[in-house]
């Protein structure tokens, strides 16, 4: 089988992740959110954690979430998205 078989071969990928700029779906709370890592190095801004309050500063890994059901679609979820401590979103 050469590559170009076994490339027909293999199942689809998740194309979620290519569509929401590498972000993937999480279940919290009871709704589906969108949840991106930012590695420390992409960590350019302070942010304020909703969760705890606290600031998450420059060059901290996180995470930012935005929901995947926002009422007034994509757009307003993506302006709505915020920045959490990793920590913070995981508990």
């Amino acid at each position: 089988m050469n590559k170009y078989q076994r490339a027909a071969a293999a199942p689809p990928g998740d194309v979620t992740r290519l569509a929401y700029g590498g972000a993937r779906k999480e279940l919290r709370r009871g709704s589906e959110w969108f949840v991106r890592d930012i590695p420390a190095h992409r960590a350019e801004k302070p942010y304020r954690c909703p969760d705890c309050g606290s600031e998450i500063p420059v060059g901290q890994a996180h995470v930012v979430a935005w929901r995947a059901d926002h009422l007034f679609g994509d757009e307003a979820a993506v302006r709505d998205r915020r920045h959490h401590h990793l920590h913070c979103w995981r508990s």
